[in-house]
């Protein structure tokens, strides 16, 4: 019996493993996330502020920076450097991730 569920969990986990859906990488603070993607990988700033928001949990929370527009722009204050981003981009990046997410 023992035997036969390991096979049915088997059939279970191999198409996740098959199709390659890697859960997105997790980040211990926000900032970790945002210099990931603006220093290595070279995404302008906004799009590494929606990324970071909609795409990666950040100390296991996704989406990252709230239900609206204002709720972003506190939690970014809070969790990314002044010096990191404008507060145009800031609010703009944050009106970008509320579009996104009601997508």
């Amino acid at each position: 019996m023992k035997l036969l569920a390991l096979l049915f969990a088997s059939t279970l986990v191999m198409p996740l493993v098959a199709c390659g859906d890697d859960p997105p990488e997790s980040y211990a603070t926000y900032q970790e996330c945002f210099d990931d993607h603006t220093q290595k990988e070279s995404l302008p700033v906004g799009e590494a502020i929606t990324v970071c928001c909609i795409d990666h949990p950040i100390m296991d929370v996704k989406p990252a920076c709230g239900a609206t527009a204002p709720d972003c722009i506190n939690y970014l204050t809070a969790n990314l450097n002044q010096t990191s981003a404008s507060p145009g981009e800031v609010m703009a990046a944050c009106a970008d991730y509320i579009s996104q997410m009601s997508m």
